[in-house]
């Protein structure tokens, strides 16, 4: 992701961030700057700005991240979709947990973005170009349910849904450890971190409510991991991996938030080759509900966890039976 820093000159003293952010960076355009200050990739003096009419000041050192320019088609890719459910409004389906869900970051052509063109010619553009029919999102190597928009009523619909919170996600969850207490919600602020703007950090201020629902299914091996059921009542980026994390018990095979490799190396060698052939980290959507924009009508969906992570689970359940 291209990153900026810029001292504000005093011929841009006082005008709004995102116009002085347009003239301050040669061929990006204002809907790029407001979008990355939407998403809190702008500081301003240190300090995350969310607020595209905040004012700049001579002298204001301003740190920009934005996503990588992508090519200007999208072209459709034959890749096969889990289809769970299709209408005339919507598609449910099974991500898997090795596709990104739209391109960006170097991935252009194997996303599922591009696999939905191919799919079908109809699908929202309230997203633009690179987000057809994208409603929420799910990290390249989490899996399971998303439900996307065919339509920009729909696409809306969905989205007034996620923010009242009537659209429901449950995620199982693989973790380091065993929490106490064994059920709880977690609730803090998430924002960019400061020193890596590609990751998310719990704050003290100046981030976004994030509260998630959680609750030990299982614990296994004696407590060195559990498997945890989290609702989402929020939905911020990578939420669920940072808030566990932050508790201490991280989700197996998350790398960026878990330091698994130095866990994984410290296990007996039977489980850490086990553990190391493991190419993701065990998060899975397992639920999602809403209501159909169209008739009205609750629609509850489910989907079992993918093999090598059912796998996973079964061979730690050896350890508790011997």
């Amino acid at each position: 992701m291209p990153k900026y820093h810029f001292t504000v000159p005093e011929n841009l003293h006082g005008l709004r961030a995102d116009k002085a952010l347009t003239l301050l960076c040669d061929g990006v355009s204002r809907s790029q700057i407001q979008k990355a200050i939407k998403e809190q990739k702008l500081q301003i003096n240190h300090v995350i700005i969310s607020n595209f009419s905040s004012i700049v000041k001579s002298n204001d050192e301003i740190d920009l991240l934005l996503e990588d320019k992508v090519e200007s088609e999208i072209l459709p890719a034959n890749i096969p979709l889990d289809i769970i459910y299709e209408d005339e409004d919507l598609i449910v389906l099974n991500k898997s947990s090795f596709m990104t869900v739209h391109p960006g970051a170097g991935e252009y052509k194997d996303t599922l973005v591009n696999a939905l063109l191919y799919h079908t010619p109809n699908l929202s553009d309230i997203g633009g170009e690179i987000r057809p029919g994208i409603v929420h999102r799910l990290d390249k190597n989490t899996s399971g349910l998303m439900v996307v928009a065919k339509n920009n009523e729909t696409h809306e619909s969905l989205a007034a849904q996620i923010e009242s919170r009537t659209l429901k996600r449950k995620y199982k969850a693989l973790v380091w450890g065993m929490s106490r207490p064994q059920e709880g919600i977690i609730r803090n602020q998430m924002a960019r971190n400061r020193l890596d703007r590609t990751k998310m950090s719990t704050v003290k201020s100046g981030g976004k409510i994030a509260i998630t629902h959680y609750k030990t299914l299982e614990i296994l091996k004696s407590g060195m991991f559990s498997l945890v059921q989290c609702q989402l009542e929020t939905g911020r980026t990578h939420q669920i991996r940072v808030q566990l994390s932050h508790m201490g018990h991280s989700v197996v095979g998350d790398q960026t938030y878990g330091n698994n490799r130095r866990k994984t190396e410290g296990c007996e060698p039977t489980l850490r080759t086990e553990l190391a052939g493991f190419g993701h980290q065990a998060l899975h959507s397992f639920y999602i509900s809403f209501i159909h924009p169209r008739s009205s009508e609750v629609m509850e969906f489910e989907k079992e966890l993918p093999d090598d992570y059912s796998k996973l689970i079964e061979f730690l359940r050896k350890y508790d039976t011997v």
